[in-house]
């Protein structure tokens, strides 16, 4: 497992183009036995394998994608891919699952139908979850649950994190465009200025956070790019900015993006300026974990470890993942898996982070004692 996952650090690959990993992954199911529909999504890969009366249907996934980072850190398994590295843990998400599918070849391992999954593209705004569900994944190959997990810095390594109901939060990404009157700077009373009107919308959008949303619930409004002018002396025509609006309830969503409509409209409109509002279409749900599949996966690890494997403090995320769309469509849960302390290491989609590989025994155990589980 260490050595799979280590070469597939070392060759990461972007979102839609996992052709390397994917074959790897593959080549290795079909050896093993598996049935494999290679291409879903593109580099997409659904493996299945029938044991006993194959009428119980389990879904396992793990996402293949890196990230477009430049990893910063003096290792011998180090991306040699310039400016590609997981960064998320996803050559870690493989390593386990191929690790279990592996032992789950074995003969009358379960009685029923597995579907492993390995999907492309999760880092990527155009969700890799969202193109295989569109076309067809459910449809060609119905299950009756889907389990996912991810690696989680700050857990200890052998505990996992279990939360019925959200877990991950809805991301939306919004562009908003400032039309002012481009002017001489040292004359700004003929001008219209689309820097003060974004700057005074910038605060004015903290507002709906602090004072629209419910304090109970969760809700981010970040401004995390601004582009406008090139001299300081000139007062442009355009200020663009862009958003991204995070939510742990749909209707929360919705209340934030429709606040954020009207400030921007209105705040342009007191300034004289004029905006446009745009929503990207592509965007992640809230990820919400079933109750009874929740407290299914929750057993499995008492079971296993006993207590002692559940991280006790796990609470819901702003951080967004697109198994949400799987979830939308088949019942599951989707878990946190220790990856060690915080300290000395570092969290996610940082350039010197790396999975921890004593962490892959537990995951690859957990997803063969959570099938044998649930495929009985």
């Amino acid at each position: 497992m260490t050595a799979l996952r280590q070469h597939l650090h070392a060759h990461p690959e972007l979102g839609y183009a996992e052709w390397q990993t994917s074959a790897l992954i593959a080549s290795s199911l079909e050896q093993w036995g598996y049935q494999v529909e290679r291409g879903l999504a593109g580099t997409g890969i659904v493996a299945t394998l029938k044991q006993g009366d194959g009428s119980k249907v389990l879904g396992l996934r793990a996402d293949m994608d890196a990230l477009p980072i430049q990893e910063e850190a003096d290792r011998p398994h180090a991306s040699r891919q310039p400016g590609v590295m997981h960064a998320c843990g996803h050559d870690g998400h493989c390593a386990a699952l191929l690790a279990a599918a592996r032992l789950l070849a074995a003969p009358d391992s379960f009685n029923g139908t597995l579907r492993l999954i390995f999907q492309p593209a999760e880092e990527c705004q155009q969700s890799g979850a969202k193109a295989m569900l569109e076309q067809g994944l459910f449809q060609r190959f119905p299950c009756d649950a889907i389990f996912a997990l991810h690696n989680w810095p700050g857990i200890p390594v052998g505990q996992f994190g279990l939360l019925a109901g959200p877990l991950m939060a809805s991301t939306d990404t919004v562009h908003i465009r400032i039309h002012g009157h481009g002017g001489h700077g040292a004359m700004p009373h003929q001008a219209v200025d689309p820097i003060l009107v974004g700057a005074a919308l910038t605060l004015a959008l903290q507002s709906i956070v602090a004072r629209n949303v419910d304090p109970l619930d969760v809700a981010v409004v970040t401004v995390g790019a601004v582009h406008a002018g090139s001299l300081s002396s000139v007062i442009p025509d355009l200020l663009d900015m862009a958003l991204t609006v995070r939510a742990l309830r749909p209707q929360v969503r919705e209340l934030l993006l429709e606040r954020i409509r009207q400030l921007t409209l209105q705040q342009a409109a007191s300034f004289g300026a004029s905006a446009e509002i745009t929503v990207d279409p592509c965007h992640f749900p809230v990820l919400v974990n079933d109750a009874e599949h929740t407290a299914f996966a929750r057993q499995v690890v008492l079971d296993w470890l006993g207590e002692q494997g559940l991280y006790a403090s796990v609470k819901a995320q702003t951080g967004s993942e697109d198994f949400a769309f799987m979830l939308q469509h088949c019942p599951g849960c989707y878990l946190l898996l220790g990856n060690g302390p915080l300290e000395g290491g570092c969290m996610l989609h940082n350039p010197a982070y790396d999975f921890n590989d004593q962490a892959l025994p537990y995951a690859a155990e957990y997803w063969q004692r959570l099938a044998m589980a649930y495929l009985r």
